[in-house]
């Protein structure tokens, strides 16, 4: 019997250009994200206090499954970059935002492939670019939910250093809260406590000289390094009793708020005192040290190790 006759068709089907180009044009303006948020019940739920809490870390969990060498490693950041911050004396709000900044901060690690992650050897140059994508990833992701880009200040600069030869944003301690310094301290001490693709994990002492270390060449600020220390258990050092240029206990708390890049009116907030009482005190300190600017300050700072 003839194919024809039978009913079979021998030609393939003829395909709708114009269907097909609506489609795609369709997919063109579709934000997927807009779109789950469309199809979200109504009301929405706005999650606050504990609850967002346990949202981050349910984030924080699958963050870390990306890799077995991951396992616990935001959870143990976030904890260990609270804990620095009461070491430092910053205000309970400044403890919160640490934490939960420790709970995304490698959000952008989902993002780069386990093959780079889990490679037991060298990164070639591509791969090491790759890597170094992933605080900005984070970035970009926390921007998406107002309440959490608030977080980026800290998650987005884990990786800096505090002579600015960090990534991805090249910024140095003056130009990070000391939480920021804090969490990337936290987050690169902990890393050395955990086994990776590449390395075994130190111990707990090994990783303790090792940071310090970082802090002597200029990587890691030296009272962010200290206070994460601290919070895990090691004797902290103490900062030397005899202070530069005659200045006071007080003076050298507004000196490293100054370094920061706070104002006169912040720095009163922060310390709980007047903002003419502040600002008598960088007066003072300009007087002692010999300059009349705040950036000459931040570099006296800087010099003899009171920046952090």
């Amino acid at each position: 019997m003839p194919q024809q006759a039978a009913g079979i068709r021998t030609e393939p089907p003829v395909s709708d250009p114009s269907a097909a180009a609506e489609f795609l044009g369709r997919l063109e303006k579709l934000d997927p994200w807009d779109a789950v948020l469309a199809a979200g019940p109504e009301p929405r739920r706005m999650l606050r206090g504990e609850d967002l809490d346990s949202a981050l870390e349910v984030a924080a969990d699958f963050i870390d499954l990306k890799s077995p060498f991951t396992a616990g490693h935001s959870r143990q950041v976030a904890a260990l970059a609270a804990g620095a911050c009461r070491q430092a004396g910053l205000p309970a709000a400044e403890v919160v935002r640490a934490r939960r900044a420790g709970l995304v901060h490698d959000l952008g690690r989902t993002a780069v492939p386990n093959s780079i992650w889990d490679k037991p050897a060298v990164l070639t140059r591509a791969e090491s670019d790759r890597v170094q994508l992933h605080p900005l990833l984070t970035e970009q992701m926390l921007r998406r939910a107002g309440a959490l880009a608030a977080l980026n200040p800290l998650a987005a600069s884990h990786h800096e250093k505090a002579d600015g030869s960090g990534y991805v944003k090249g910024l140095n301690a003056t130009q990070l809260s000391p939480a920021a310094r804090i969490l990337a301290a936290a987050d690169r001490y902990q890393a050395m406590t955990q086994e990776r693709a590449h390395r075994p994990a130190l111990t707990s002492q090994a990783a303790a000289g090792e940071l310090r270390r970082m802090t002597a060449e200029g990587h890691v600020d030296r009272d962010a390094a200290e206070c994460v220390l601290a919070a895990a258990g090691h004797q902290a050092r103490p900062r030397p009793q005899t202070l530069p240029a005659g200045m006071t206990d007080r003076e050298v708390e507004v000196l490293r708020l100054a370094a920061t890049g706070l104002t006169t009116a912040q720095i009163s907030r922060q310390l709980v005192i007047s903002p003419k009482t502040a600002d008598s005190h960088i007066q003072h300190i300009y007087a002692k040290i010999g300059c009349s600017t705040r950036g000459a300050a931040v570099l006296f700072a800087l010099r003899h190790n009171l920046a952090g």
